[in-house]
């Protein structure tokens, strides 16, 4: 619900409710993929395989996105303060930063080694590497059974699916570069392997930067032109003008706008400026498709703008 106070901003605080059984799969997906992790870690020291190493690194990443995931759906259960204003829905930002960061260094350390390995094949134990690739693929699965039944509950839950079953073709490359090696002997099985898994992360990783750096500097969210936004709440009666016009995201499902905007000084005169508050409320819901869960809208009066802006930021 909107609450308007004397200024004019209006501030939409609804809490999502937390839904415990959510918490309770993402928890357990993410012990699961903790284990692959270590198993993997482990693995790759006693293999010497580049496939293994990548994915294990893929896995890690995975596992602190299920963590970020738990924490979001734990912190989602505590009441905002006075201090935090916005509790911690930036978490998952810095989280995924620090994940991206992760994936770009081991996509281009994979990539690098794996050329060399090209030219100059490593010996990987064919059965070892079975091994391994078999015990991470069986703890994916697992993981994905527990997420699969709530994976469209809510954006934590598709994230978290979507991380492991990707996690989970990385195991499958290993498995079979695995065999490839314990039938033929072809010792660049691994090594293309591991390009492979660069292959499925280093993309991701880009994309994982891009949409962190996007709310980090708190760009417009996608979907949203705000000279649209401008252009369509300058339509509206008695609406002089638009200033102090701004969008971004504070985390995932959670965008802001405010604006300033110059009404009729009749309007305050006659108690007409509350409608005319809930009538740009209307035609921002009603014209994007971003649905803000807390706008800030100040109306005011000409002279108001005039002493807070320079005349040359009236146009």
């Amino acid at each position: 619900m909107a609450e308007t106070d004397r200024g004019g901003h209006v501030h939409s605080h609804v809490p999502e409710r937390a839904d415990r059984g959510t918490r309770r799969r993402l928890l357990i997906a993410f012990c699961i993929i903790a284990v692959i992790v270590v198993a993997q870690a482990v693995g790759s020291v006693i293999t010497g395989s580049l496939a293994l190493l990548t994915d294990t690194a893929h896995a890690l990443a995975d596992a602190s996105g299920l963590l970020v995931a738990v924490i979001a759906a734990t912190m989602m259960l505590r009441p905002p303060s006075s201090e935090r204003t916005w509790g911690f829905a930036r978490i998952e930002v810095i989280a995924a930063l620090g994940q991206a960061v992760l994936l770009l260094v081991v996509g281009t350390y994979a990539a690098v080694e794996g050329i060399r390995r090209l030219f100059e094949p490593t010996e990987v134990p064919g059965t070892e590497l079975l091994v391994f690739g078999v015990i991470g693929l069986v703890a994916n699965i697992a993981a994905i059974a527990v997420l699969a039944s709530n994976r469209d509950a809510n954006f934590n839950m598709r994230a978290a699916f979507l991380e492991v079953l990707n996690d989970a073709l990385g195991s499958l490359g290993v498995i079979i570069a695995a065999i490839v090696i314990a039938t033929t002997g072809f010792q660049r099985a691994d090594t293309i392997a591991g390009l492979f898994i660069a292959a499925l992360i280093v993309p991701r990783a880009f994309r994982l930067l891009r949409e962190t750096v996007r709310v980090l500097m708190e760009f417009t969210p996608k979907g949203v032109d705000l000279e649209e936004v401008r252009a369509h709440i300058l339509e509206l009666d008695h609406v002089r003008d638009v200033h102090d016009l701004h969008a971004s995201m504070i985390g995932t499902g959670l965008p802001v706008i405010s604006a300033h905007v110059v009404v009729d000084d009749d309007c305050f005169e006659s108690g007409h400026a509350p409608q005319i508050l809930e009538a740009i409320l209307a035609c921002v819901k009603e014209h994007f498709p971003v649905a803000f869960d807390h706008a800030t809208i100040q109306v005011e009066t000409a002279a108001l703008r005039d002493r807070e802006l320079p005349a040359v930021q009236h146009a």
